[in-house]
């Protein structure tokens, strides 16, 4: 209760209105453009300590989980979930590992690098063997590790489909569905380490109405985006991201 106490009290009311709009821009990423997410991460982090933020946010993206994997059902590819599975699972247990040894600047910088290499990459993305099994498993594993430090597992994902040439439907229903299935498997780690507490339990169910109505947002705009627009953004937003983590 003590600990429930310090969290809430220590938060001032821009600190709060930063929490709003963070909690509306996961509900958007949810339905509509993913890489605003990270914008969440950061806003997240820039209100609450490292842990605190990473539990909030972990919470508040379940909620979006299960709104956008029930509105893209239909547009999924199982085949391509599936072979991702065992990556993504050393992945996460590396980022589990990975978070011991490293302070908060070193962790964004690490990430914001991996950005940085794969936007390079994704410039010659009709040179990458991207549907190589390799290739796959790569970009697989560095979802898992970076979902898994700083809730950034969105850009890699993002990227490697942009690559494979998904349509925005079949995007958005696969990246739901991987997500949903990522963000299961690391809430039981998450509260072994102490990340997920009633605290930031509870935090994040006060704002989840509001991940609720960025969710609706999402769906409205969406539908608005046409294809080519849709890939800008994408990228716009994880270029943002990684400069952000590098430099800031």
């Amino acid at each position: 209760m003590n600990a429930l106490s310090n969290l809430w009290a220590s938060l001032p009311l821009w600190g709060w209105l930063a929490l709003v709009l963070c909690a509306l821009l996961i509900g958007f990423a949810k339905t509509a453009i993913g890489g605003v997410a990270m914008l969440a991460v950061v806003l997240a982090a820039i209100v609450l300590p490292a842990k605190d933020s990473t539990g909030v946010v972990l919470v508040m993206l379940l909620v979006g989980d299960l709104v956008a994997v029930w509105a893209y059902r239909h547009n999924v590819d199982w085949k391509l979930i599936g072979r991702l599975v065992l990556p993504v699972l050393v992945g996460i247990a590396l980022g589990a590992w990975f978070l011991n040894w490293v302070d908060g600047p070193t962790l964004k910088r690490t990430i914001g690098v991996i950005l940085l290499l794969l936007l390079v990459l994704g410039l010659f993305r009709n040179r990458l063997a991207v549907h190589h099994p390799a290739v796959g498993a790569a970009y697989g594993g560095l979802a898992g590790f970076t979902t898994m430090v700083a809730n950034a597992g969105g850009p890699p994902m993002n990227l490697y489909l942009l690559a494979a040439k998904y349509d925005k439907w079949r995007f958005l229903g696969t990246t739901a569905w991987f997500f949903f299935a990522v963000n299961l498997t690391k809430l039981p780690v998450s509260i072994s380490q102490s990340i997920v507490r009633p605290d930031t339990a509870l935090l994040a169910g006060v704002l989840a109405p509001l991940v609720l109505i960025g969710t609706w947002i999402g769906r409205l705009t969406i539908k608005r985006i046409d294809q080519a627009t849709f890939e800008r953004l994408v990228t716009l937003f994880i270029a943002i991201s990684a400069v952000y983590l590098v430099f800031f």
